[in-house]
C-alpha cells in the first residue's frame, strides 16, 4: 500500500510532538513535512523543536527541515494536518485550503461553520458527507475539516450512545489539565496549589460544539441537537487529562445499570474498521468508587479512550464522571483518525 504523505502545521508545539510521535509508526500514513514560526524556518527538526513528549524522538523526524506555512511548500503532500495556534491559523489554513489542499486541523476557525465537519470520529463520522456540500458552494479547491475543542471531544463520547433518551438539561463541571493551555500556558505560581475557575471560551464552545458533533446530517445541512447546558470550566494542577463531573436530565428516567452497558458496549465505524489509532473500546466503564483519574486512566488505549465512573442516578438525573487524554483523543490522536476515516470512506 502506497503511504499517505502528510505535513504537519506546528509541528514544534506541544500538540505538534504529540502526532510526530504517534504518526513516527503509523502504518499507512507518513510525515514528510513539518512546519513551525518562520524564526525557525530552514533548521533541522531536532535544532527547532524543545522536545518534551516524553518519549525519544522519531529518527524518521530529526533531520527534516523546517519549511513555511505558505502553500507551495506543502502542494507535494496528500494532506495537511494542523496544529496551530488558534490566532494563526484562520488565515493559514484558508489560504492553503483555496490552493486545493485538503487540511484537518485542530484549531477553532471555522468549527461551527454550517458547511465545515466537525469530526469526532465515533461519534460522527457521517458527517464527513459535508465535505461535498463543502465543495458546491465555497468552490475551494481543497478540503477543510476540524477537529473539536479537547474537552467537548471528550465529554461528547458518552452523550452519544444517550441520544436515543432524548437529552434535555447538562450540568457539567470540568478539571481541565495544565496541557490544555500549551506549554508556556501557565506559570508555575498560578496554577501550584490552586484552582482557577475559568478558562475563556471553553464554557461555550463545550455544548455549542457538541451540540453540533451530535446533531443529524439531514440533506446538505446538520440539524444540531438542542439541550440546555451549564458549564463551569475551571484548571486544576493536572499535567495530563479532561475530567468532567455531569449530571445529565433526560426527558424520561434513564436506569444507571442500563446506562453502563449502553457505554460499555459502544462502537462506531473506526472500530468496525478496525482502523489503527482506534481504540477496541471507545469508553471504559469503571466500577470503582475513585475511579476514573487521570494518574491511573488518561493512557487507556494510548490515550484515546475515554474512561467514565461513578454513573449513579441521582435527584431525577443521571450523574457520572468522565475523563480522557486531552492531547490524544483531545487533539493529535483525533485528527489522526479522522484522517484514516477520510481514507476508509474515499475522501482522500
Amino acid at each position: 500500500m502506497d503511504k499517505l504523505r502528510v505535513s504537519l502545521l506546528g509541528a514544534t508545539g506541544i500538540v505538534g510532538q504529540k502526532m510526530v510521535r504517534l504518526l513516527s509508526s503509523h502504518p499507512f500514513i507518513e510525515l514528510t513535512k513539518v512546519s513551525a514560526s518562520p524564526s525557525k524556518i530552514g533548521k533541522r527538526y531536532i535544532e527547532a523543536v524543545k522536545w518534551i513528549e516524553g518519549y525519544e524522538m522519531p529518527d524518521a523526524v530529526k533531520d527534516l527541515r523546517i519549511v513555511s506555512t505558505e502553500p507551495e511548500d506543502h502542494k507535494d503532500v496528500d494532506v495537511v494536518l494542523s496544529a496551530l495556534p488558534n490566532e494563526l491559523a484562520e488565515g493559514i489554513e484558508l489560504k492553503m485550503v483555496r490552493e486545493g489542499i485538503t487540511v484537518i486541523s485542530n484549531a477553532s476557525p471555522f468549527r461551527m461553520d454550517p458547511e465545515v465537519p466537525l469530526i469526532n470520529p465515533e461519534v460522527n463520522w457521517e458527517h464527513l458527507r459535508l465535505l461535498e456540500t463543502q465543495r458546491q458552494k465555497r468552490g475551494w479547491k481543497g478540503l477543510l475539516v476540524k477537529n473539536p475543542n479537547c474537552t467537548a471531544a471528550i465529554m461528547s463520547m458518552p452523550l452519544k450512545p444517550l441520544l436515543k433518551y432524548h437529552l434535555d438539561n447538562m450540568i457539567l463541571t470540568t478539571l481541565q489539565s495544565v496541557s490544555g493551555a500549551g506549554y508556556n500556558g501557565l506559570g508555575f505560581m498560578s496554577i501550584t496549589n490552586n484552582i482557577i475557575p475559568f478558562i475563556k471560551g471553553e464554557e461555550e464552545k463545550i455544548p455549542k460544539e457538541s451540540g453540533k458533533m451530535l446533531g443529524t446530517l439531514i440533506g446538505d445541512s446538520i440539524k444540531n441537537v438542542e439541550f440546555r447546558a451549564a458549564v463551569t470550566s475551571t484548571r486544576v494542577p493536572v499535567k495530563v487529562g479532561h475530567t468532567g463531573v455531569m449530571y445529565l436530565f433526560f426527558n424520561s428516567p434513564v436506569d444507571a445499570e442500563e446506562v453502563k452497558r449502553e457505554l460499555s458496549s459502544f462502537k462506531s465505524l473506526p472500530q468496525e474498521r478496525n482502523l489503527p489509532t482506534a481504540p477496541k473500546t471507545p469508553i471504559r466503564v469503571l466500577e470503582g468508587e475513585d475511579r476514573p483519574q487521570p494518574e491511573l486512566d488518561v493512557r487507556a488505549e494510548g490515550g484515546m479512550a475515554i474512561s467514565v465512573g461513578r454513573i449513579r442516578n441521582e435527584n431525577g438525573g443521571l450523574r457520572m464522571v468522565v475523563l480522557g487524554d486531552n492531547l490524544v483523543r483531545g487533539a493529535a490522536g483525533i485528527t489522526i483518525l479522522t484522517l484514516e476515516v477520510m481514507k476508509e470512506l474515499g475522501y482522500i
